[in-house]
C-alpha cells in the first residue's frame, strides 16, 4: 500500500501531527494530487545533487501540468485554481534553488515514515485505543473521573433547582391565596375562620421551612461544587497544561514529538460548560430571591460570593485556555523553530481550548512583538525593536483546523527592524550579543460571552531574531540552552546570567539534534567522546556541569572555534551529504583516536571506519583503515577529511568505492575492503552509488572521478578526473619507471572519437 494511503487511515491524533508537516513551502494538496509520483522519486539524492534536483523539479512541474489537464477534463474549477497557484508559487520560489524543495520533500516523506512507525508501534503496544494517542496515567484517570463527577453534580443541581422553583411557586401561590381569602373571610364572618386560617398559616410555615432548608442545601452544595471545580481546574491548568507546554518546549529543540491538544481541549471545554451551567443556576437563584425573600434568606447571604467565585474561575480558565499551539517558525527551517530572520516569513498558530461553536468567527486575534528586557524591578527598553509586517490580525474559526478546534494560523508574518533610542546599548545589556537577545511574539483578543468581557493574551516562547543566516548556529544554541534549562514562559533576561547545565541534560539535547532530523541519535560511546571534548578526560561525566560559555562561546582546547560551531557544522554535513549512511549506522562518527586504534588494530588489513574530523571547523568526515607495512607491522592510516565543498562534487559513498592509494610500485590499490566490524564495502556502499550509464554513441570518451592518495604524499586526498584508459594503464603497466608524485602524472582528458578509434 502506498505511503500516503496508509497515512490516511491513521487515527486523528496522528493526522494532526501529519497536518503540521505541511505549509506553503510544500502544500499538502500537492502531496495528495501527486502522491504516487512523489513517492517514486529519490528526493534525498536530489537534495544533495543540484543537477538531479533540477531534473526532478522540472519533472514535478510537468506532473503538475498533467494533473491540471485531468482537472480540466473533469471541469473541477477549484482544483484547477489551486494547482495553478501552487505551480506559480513553486516556480517563483524554487526555480533557481531546486535543492531546497528537494530537501523539504525529503524531510516530509521521512517524517511521514516515522509517523507510520510510531503509529504501528503504539498499536502493537496496545496504546492506540485512547483518543489522545498516549497511555492514560492513573492521575489522568482520576482527573477524568473528577470531571465526570462534576458534570453529574451539575445535572443533579439542575434537578434540585427545578424542585426549588416548584416549591417556591407552590408557597407563593398558597401565601397569596391565603392572604387574599383570609382578609375576605374576616370581613364577612368576623373571627369565625380564625382557626382555619391558623391551620393554613401553619402549613405555610412548614412550606417556608422546607423552602429555606432546600435553599440552604443548594447554596451549600454549590459552594462545594465550586471548590471541586477549582481543584480540577488547578489540575488542568497548573499540571496537565503546564506539562503540555513543557513537552512543547522539548519538542521545539528536537525532543519527542509533542502530543496534540485534543484531549486537553475536551477536558477544558467540559469544565467550562459546567461552569457556565452553574453560573446560570446562580443567576436563577437571584431571580427566585427577587420573587420570594425572607429574613435570614441564604441566597441573599451567599449568592454574591458564589457569583464572584464562578466568574473568577471561568475567567481564569479562559485565559489559561488561550495557547500558542505552533511556535514561531520559518517554513524553510522547520527543524529550528523560534529563530526568526528579519524580512523572512514565519508562521504561528494560536488556539482556544474552549470549543464553543458560538465563538466561531467572533474572536479577532492581534499579534505584535514584545521587545522589553526585564532587569529586577526595572524595565529596560532595548534599542532594537521589531515591527511585525503582514496580516497581523486574524479571526479565529473552526474551519482552519482539521478537527474543528477554534484556532487562527498566521502564515505570512515578517519582522522588520526598527532602530530607536539614542543608539548603542546601555551598560546593563552591553554583554549580550544579538543571538542572546530574547523577544516574545504576543497575541491578544477579547471574549464577550454571556455578559462577560474577558481579555485574553498569550505569548510565544522566547525567540531569537537574526539579520543574517550565518547567525543561525549561535541563535539555535541559545534556543537549545534556554529551553533545556527553564520552563519560565517569559524569561527574556535569561542570558544576562545564564545558568549552568549538567552533562546529562546536554547529552540528551545533543542526541536529539541528530534523532530529530535523522533516524539515528547518538550512542553512549559517541556521547562520551563529545563529553571528553567539552570537559576533558573523566571517569564519570554524569552530573558534571557545563557553562553556557563552554558550550557555545569559548574555543575548544587547541582549536580556533567553539564546541557548538564544530558540532553544528557536523550536523549540517550529515543532513545534507551523508544522511543515508548515517541512518544505516555506517558512520561511527565520534570516536577518540585512542579508541579508534584499539578497535582497528586487531582487525585484518582493509578494515576501515568512518569518523568526523576533529580539526575541521566547517565539518568534515574521514575514514581510517588498517594496513600492514613491508615488515608485517600493523599501521592505522587516515585520509585527509572531506568537507562539504568536496562532497558537492561526489557523494561520499562513491568516494569510498573509488578510493585508491598508489603503492611504492606505482600500482593503484584500494585499501578499503571491510567496513568495521566486517561488512564488505560493496554491500554497505554499492547501493548508494549511481549505476554506470549504458554506453551511447558519443564522440567523446567518458571520464570518471576517482580518489587517489600516493603513499609518499603524507595522507592527503584530492579528486582528479581520470579516464578508464588511463586508469587501466596505471593498473597494469608495472614496467614503467616511477613517475613521482601524483601531480606529475599525465591524465587522459576527454578525447575525440577519431583520436581514440585506432585503439
Amino acid at each position: 500500500m502506498a505511503q500516503w494511503n496508509q497515512l490516511q487511515q491513521l487515527e486523528t491524533r496522528y493526522l494532526e501531527q501529519l497536518y503540521h508537516l505541511y505549509s506553503d513551502s510544500f502544500p499538502m494538496e500537492l502531496r495528495q494530487f501527486l502522491a504516487p509520483w512523489i513517492e517514486s522519486q529519490d528526493w534525498a539524492y536530489a537534495a544533495n545533487k543540484e543537477s538531479h534536483a533540477t531534473l526532478v523539479f522540472h519533472n514535478l512541474l510537468g506532473e503538475i501540468d498533467q494533473q491540471y489537464s485531468r482537472f480540466l477534463q473533469e471541469n473541477n474549477v477549484l482544483y484547477q485554481h489551486n494547482l495553478r497557484r501552487i505551480k506559480q508559487h513553486l516556480q517563483s520560489k524554487y526555480l533557481e534553488k531546486p535543492m531546497e524543495i528537494a530537501r523539504i520533500v525529503a524531510r516530509c516523506l521521512w517524517e511521514e515514515q516515522r509517523l507510520l512507525q510510531t503509529a504501528t508501534t503504539a498499536a502493537q503496544d496496545g496504546q492506540a485505543a485512547h483518543p489522545s494517542g498516549t497511555v492514560v496515567t492513573e492521575k489522568q484517570q482520576i482527573l477524568e473521573h473528577n470531571l465526570q463527577d462534576i458534570r453529574k453534580r451539575v445535572q443533579d443541581m439542575e434537578q434540585k433547582m427545578k424542585m426549588l422553583e416548584n416549591l417556591q411557586d407552590d408557597f407563593d401561590f398558597n401565601y397569596k391565596t391565603l392572604k387574599s381569602q383570609g382578609e375576605l373571610s374576616q370581613d364577612l364572618n368576623g373571627n369565625s375562620q380564625a382557626a382555619a386560617t391558623r391551620q393554613k398559616m401553619a402549613q405555610l410555615e412548614q412550606m417556608l421551612s422546607a423552602l429555606d432548608q432546600l435553599r440552604r442545601q443548594i447554596v451549600t452544595e454549590m459552594g462545594g461544587l465550586l471548590t471541586a471545580m477549582d481543584f480540577v481546574q488547578k489540575n488542568l491548568t497548573d499540571e496537565e497544561l503546564a506539562d503540555w507546554k513543557r513537552r512543547q518546549q522539548i519538542a521545539c529543540i528536537g525532543g519527542p514529538p509533542n502530543i496534540c491538544l485534543d484531549r486537553l481541549e475536551t477536558w477544558i471545554t467540559s469544565l467550562a460548560e459546567s461552569q457556565l451551567q452553574i453560573r446560570q443556576q446562580i443567576k436563577k437563584l437571584e431571580e427566585l430571591q427577587q420573587k420570594v425573600s425572607y429574613k435570614g434568606d441564604p441566597i441573599i447571604q451567599h449568592r454574591p460570593a458564589l457569583e464572584e467565585k464562578i466568574v473568577d474561575l471561568f475567567r481564569n480558565l479562559m485565559k489559561s485556555a488561550f495557547v500558542v499551539e505552533r511556535q514561531p517558525c520559518m517554513p524553510m527551517h522547520p527543524d529550528r523553530p523560534l529563530v526568526i530572520k528579519t524580512g523572512v516569513q514565519f508562521t504561528n498558530k494560536v488556539r482556544l481550548l474552549v470549543k464553543f461553536p458560538e465563538l466561531n468567527y467572533q474572536l479577532k486575534i492581534k499579534v505584535y512583538s514584545t521587545f522589553l528586557f526585564f532587569f529586577g524591578f526595572n524595565i529596560l527598553q532595548i534599542y532594537l525593536k521589531f515591527n511585525i509586517l503582514g496580516t497581523n490580525t486574524k479571526v479565529m474559526n473552526m474551519e482552519e483546523s482539521n478537527n474543528g478546534s477554534l484556532s487562527a494560523e498566521f502564515k505570512h508574518l515578517t519582522l522588520r527592524e526598527q532602530r530607536c533610542g539614542n543608539g548603542g546599548r546601555t551598560n546593563s545589556d552591553a554583554s549580550l550579543i544579538v543571538t542572546e537577545e530574547l523577544h516574545l511574539i504576543t497575541f491578544e483578543t477579547e471574549v464577550y460571552h454571556q455578559g462577560l468581557k474577558i481579555d485574553l493574551e498569550t505569548h510565544s516562547l522566547p525567540v531569537v531574531v537574526i539579520s543574517n543566516i550565518c547567525q543561525m548556529p549561535n541563535a539555535w544554541a541559545s534556543i537549545l540552552w534556554y529551553n533545556m534549562l527553564t520552563n519560565h514562559p517569559k524569561n527574556v533576561n535569561f542570558f544576562t546570567k545564564p545558568p549552568v547545565g549538567t552533562w546529562d541534560q546536554v547529552a540528551e539535547v545533543l542526541s536529539w539534534q541528530f534523532s530529530s532530523t535523522t533516524k539515528r541519535g547518538l550512542t553512549i560511546e559517541q556521547l562520551t567522546t563529545l563529553a571528553e571534548k567539552l570537559l576533558g578526560p573523566c571517569v564519570n561525566y554524569s552530573g558534571c556541569q557545563i557553562t553556557w560559555a563552554k558550550f557555545c562561546k569559548e574555543n575548544m582546547a587547541g582549536k580556533g572555534f567553539s564546541f557548538w560551531v564544530w558540532l553544528d557544522n557536523i550536523i549540517d554535513l550529515v543532513k545534507k551529504y551523508i544522511l543515508a549512511l548515517w541512518n544505516e549506522g555506517y558512520i561511527m562518527g565520534f570516536i577518540s583516536k585512542e579508541r579508534e586504534r584499539a578497535i582497528l588494530s586487531p582487525k585484518p588489513p582493509g578494515t576501515f571506519l568512518l569518523r568526523f574530523s576533529e580539526s575541521s571547523k566547517e565539518g568534515g568526515i574521514t575514514f581510517t583503515w588498517v594496513e600492514k607495512d613491508i615488515n608485517g607491522k600493523t599501521q592505522i592510516q587516515s585520509v585527509e577529511p572531506y568537507t562539504k565543498q568536496q562532497l558537492n562534487s561526489m557523494s561520499f559513498a562513491e568516494i569510498i568505492m573509488g578510493y585508491k592509494i598508489m603503492d611504492a610500485t606505482n600500482i593503484l590499490v584500494s585499501p578499503l575492503v571491510y567496513l568495521f566490524p566486517e561488512i564488505p564495502k560493496e554491500d554497505a556502499f554499492g547501493k548508494y552509488c549511481r549505476p554506470e550509464a549504458v554506453p551511447e554513441p558519443d564522440p567523446y570518451l567518458k571520464t570518471k572521478f576517482i580518489c587517489v592518495t600516493p603513499t609518499n604524499s603524507g595522507n592527503t586526498s584530492d579528486l582528479f578526473p581520470m579516464s578508464p584508459r588511463t586508469l587501466d594503464s596505471l593498473m597494469h603497466n608495472e614496467a614503467e619507471p616511477n613517475p613521482g608524485p601524483l601531480d606529475s602524472l599525465t591524465l587522459d582528458m576527454e578525447l575525440s572519437s577519431d583520436v581514440a578509434s585506432p585503439m
